[in-house]
């Protein structure tokens, strides 16, 4: 087989020629075939702006709000309280809970709260109302931006109808919080809320169980030695008992290794210590109270710990109420602590279609298509010419 030389022109056509184009074939293809190349992409854009022109204009209305940060200021109050007190505020971290919120603004419940007070599933032409709970899912679109504030976008035709569902988002939202225990104050307030009810029980068992150890031995009060003693012990016990639920808060957030639980471990052992040494009198006066139970004079050693039992009763109670309270005041501050930055309002401009962007799309697609086309018509034209072969 022999090959074309290039410099070897025949009169007629492409003869002659080497089989492969160059620049200037390119555009002798184009010329020959121009009204291939520029109607074609012409074509396209006509079509894509009649058929945008079909599309119903599409509202965006946008509502932004800055969720509650995990530590509260009344926090810092319960540092003063010790034990579960001083601990909620070392568990209260800076992370950042914007996802928890993107994910409850687009769980089932706020979304069918939403199709029914809107009567989506009418809006929507949706036979059930998951159908029109997926239709309002895709209308939405939430993001939790790195500056913590979460923007909540809503298209529908309609643009009051977009600017309703955007702010009915928050306020469903709002609501939903003040019903789940979410935040770090919520669970301290589930957490000591049970353990204020089991001490409420103990004390009133304990009163029930001292008034009838009055009755049966006539003792009504003591003297104030024994009940100085059995106010330091029921003290000491009351503290223990109040930095146990603090390591039993500490476990849902912190492993053993943690300082913090250290800490606490180590000065519940002190204060059993002493304790110990308050109730066997084994104080040899370093400033501590000395009394020994086993010396309290005259009295039956039962109701001296009837005694003792209620006095310790009172004392556990009124610190967790106290701690109750406090969380109790940082639930409902967090609770409306999700900020509106910015209501939805009325779009007065569409957001969709983008008719203009849709007709230059298409319009180079369609010259991609029209020059494809033009080459492809060139191509098919000279397969068989034997000008275009290599002579054989």
């Amino acid at each position: 087989m022999s090959t074309v030389n290039p410099s070897n022109n025949s009169g007629d056509g492409m003869a002659g020629k080497s089989e492969y184009l160059n620049i200037f074939d390119f555009f002798k293809i184009i010329k020959k075939n121009k009204r291939i190349v520029f109607l074609t992409p012409l074509a396209f854009a006509v079509a894509t702006a009649a058929v945008s022109m079909l599309l119903p204009n599409i509202y965006t209305a946008s509502a932004k709000i800055l969720p509650p940060q995990s530590q509260s200021g009344a926090s810092q109050l319960l540092g003063q309280l010790g034990g579960l007190g001083g601990l909620a505020g070392a568990a209260l971290g800076s992370k950042n809970t914007g996802e928890t919120y993107v994910g409850m603004l687009g769980s089932r419940t706020v979304g069918d709260n939403l199709v029914q007070r809107f009567n989506l599933m009418e809006i929507y032409k949706a036979d059930f109302k998951s159908d029109a709970r997926k239709a309002l899912k895709k209308a939405t679109t939430i993001t939790n931006g790195r500056d913590g504030i979460i923007v909540i976008d809503v298209d529908d035709k309609n643009p009051e109808r977009a600017a309703l569902l955007a702010n009915g988002y928050v306020q469903e939202l709002q609501k939903l919080t003040e019903s789940l225990a979410i935040t770090e104050a919520s669970k301290r307030r589930l957490f000591l809320e049970k353990r204020l009810g089991e001490s409420k029980k103990a004390l009133d068992e304990s009163e029930l169980a001292l008034k009838e150890i009055q009755e049966k031995t006539g003792l009504i009060k003591l003297d104030g030695q024994a009940q100085a003693t059995i106010t330091a012990i029921a003290m000491i016990k009351s503290q223990i008992a109040s930095k146990e639920v603090a390591l039993a808060a500490m476990r849902t957030f912190a492993t053993a290794d943690n300082p913090l639980y250290i800490q606490n471990r180590q000065e519940i052992n002190g204060l059993r210590a002493q304790l110990e040494k308050v109730e066997r009198g084994t104080n040899q006066g370093n400033g501590d109270i000395s009394i020994s139970t086993e010396k309290l004079p005259g009295l039956g050693m039962e109701y001296i710990r009837k005694v003792r039992d209620v006095k310790y009763n009172e004392l556990l109670f009124e610190n967790l109420a106290k701690q109750f309270e406090i969380a109790r005041i940082d639930e409902a501050r967090d609770s409306s602590m999700i900020q509106v930055l910015d209501d939805a309002v009325i779009p007065d401009r569409k957001s969709k279609p983008t008719r203009s962007i849709l007709v230059m799309i298409f319009l180079m697609l369609g010259g991609i298509v029209g020059l494809v086309w033009a080459f492809s018509k060139e191509a098919l034209t000279q397969v068989g010419n034997p000008f275009l072969k290599n002579n054989e």
